[in-house]
């Protein structure tokens, strides 16, 4: 049976269990804001005992709170402003995303965004409540080491189609709240997110040592050929036709009929087109026995020599000469895929074998590209893990993946300086304790919201526009 089968049944159980829990304590629950809370005194004397005893220690993590939330900020804005950039300036790009750029984090988004890895809804569940229990705990510790009473914990649901569990949230007094020094204040807000950041780190280390233990390298993945980038001029003949000057249109009709094409660039020969570069460069695939058999899946054994790594493929194939036949087995969906292959000769070394595949160079690139790299930083490049446990190791990898991925997210999103999230509030609180003002704080706290939202209309109909036209 399937991950999916369990997830599914584990969602019906967890549906009937919510609701049996809400129809019975339907009479302490409470309709604010939109969401059904059930509000109770749960945890209150942890977070009592944590933040009375740990005194001392919780007033230095207040100003590693307080400046972590500040290095947030200025990242979520960073962040911010290159996603505004793009959707307002490069529509071509735009057009390729088919999902909104505003839309919740649910179970399954892995079918609605391909290249994300599976988010099952145990994952989502299990994360919200490590995430939401974490982070407003924290909240709660630091209102306590600074004397703020806290009227309640509890928890929050949807209140239509399904009830399924929300959040967790810690309900202070607001008057004693405010009633708290500006930089107290700050650190009670910055707490949530430190928790976040705190959770990231924790179970990014508990990753690499499951992956450490858990998986070995197994093959090599490629995903991609051998390919050149020419000068259009150069090309000379595709498919047996003579070409003077080719434009990048004619290129692409002469070569559309045929997977394979033969094509002369000066001197050398190629077998098919990868792309354009500019309006004068042709990417063009080398005439090499890798494209032209169709070696497809990670490369595991060369003449049943086992390959963990691209060193060991380069040694294992700087053993034959041009022209010299190998047998290669790659991981294929469902079997091992078996491939008789003879060696291309190098164009720039005739001596040395070449057997044509290719390695894309996925460079990291803005704040999420880097978390992204950070995420599998502990992976040989280019190289295929295997489980050592079967299915289950991945599933509780791509478990602790989405933590550590969600943990960073809702740490940079909760500190955009906007009123529904801590980052609001804490912005107020900043350019108050910097101008003395009230009214200027007011006034710079509302204005920036409305901006923020602002933005997030208009890339939503950027987006849409992108889409339809």
């Amino acid at each position: 049976m399937s991950f999916i089968v369990y997830d599914l049944v584990f969602l019906g159980i967890f549906l009937i269990l919510i609701a049996a829990f809400l129809y019975k304590k339907r009479k302490n629950i409470k309709k604010e804001s939109g969401l059904l809370l059930y509000k109770t005194h749960w945890g209150i004397k942890f977070i009592n005992h944590v933040g009375k005893k740990y005194k001392k220690t919780l007033r230095v993590l207040s100003y590693i709170s307080v400046g972590l939330g500040y290095l947030l900020m200025v990242g979520i804005l960073w962040l911010f402003y290159t996603i505004v950039k793009i959707y307002l300036l490069r529509p071509d790009v735009v057009a390729q995303i088919k999902v909104p750029p505003i839309m919740p984090l649910i179970p399954y988004i892995d079918k609605v965004v391909p290249f994300l890895p599976p988010f099952y809804f145990t994952y989502w569940i299990v994360i919200l409540a490590i995430i939401a229990i974490s982070h407003e705990f924290s909240h709660g510790i630091f209102m306590r080491r600074y004397n703020i009473k806290i009227k309640s914990t509890g928890f929050g649901f949807f209140p239509f189609f399904l009830p399924i569990f929300l959040a967790a949230f810690v309900e202070q007094d607001e008057k004693s709240m405010v009633k708290s020094k500006n930089f107290e204040q700050r650190a009670v807000l910055g707490a949530g997110t430190f928790a976040n950041v705190i959770t990231a780190i924790l179970f990014f280390v508990v990753l690499w040592g499951f992956f450490s233990a858990s998986f070995a390298p197994t093959g090599v993945a490629f995903d991609d050929y051998a390919y050149t980038a020419v000068n259009i001029s150069t090309i000379t003949m595709i498919n047996g036709l003579a070409v003077f000057n080719p434009s990048q249109e004619q290129l692409a009709e002469l070569a559309k009929d045929a997977a394979f094409n033969n094509i002369t660039a000066g001197e050398q020969k190629f077998i098919a087109i990868a792309g354009f570069v500019g309006k004068e460069h042709v990417l063009l695939y080398h005439d090499l026995p890798a494209i032209k058999t169709g070696i497809n899946g990670p490369i595991m054994e060369i003449n049943n020599q086992k390959i963990t790594s691209v060193e060991e493929l380069g040694e294992e194939l700087d053993k034959y000469s041009p022209g010299g036949i190998i047998i290669i087995k790659t991981k294929g969906k469902e079997k091992t895929q078996e491939y008789e292959i003879v060696l291309g000769e190098n164009p720039e070394d005739p001596e040395k074998a070449w057997l044509g595949i290719g390695f894309k160079n996925k460079e990291s690139s803005g704040l999420m590209g880097k978390i992204f790299a950070a995420l599998a930083s502990f992976k040989k490049p280019n190289v295929y893990y295997e489980s050592e446990i079967g299915e289950f190791g991945w599933f509780i990898y791509y478990l602790l993946w989405w933590l550590i991925l969600i943990s960073i997210s809702v740490a940079l999103v909760n500190m955009l300086p906007m009123g529904i999230v801590d980052g609001g509030r804490f912005f107020y609180l900043t350019v108050l304790a910097i101008t003395k003002s009230e009214k200027t704080a007011k006034k710079s706290f509302k204005w920036l919201t409305y901006f923020f939202l602002f933005l997030l209309l208009l890339i939503m109909i950027f987006w849409a526009y992108a889409l339809i036209f």
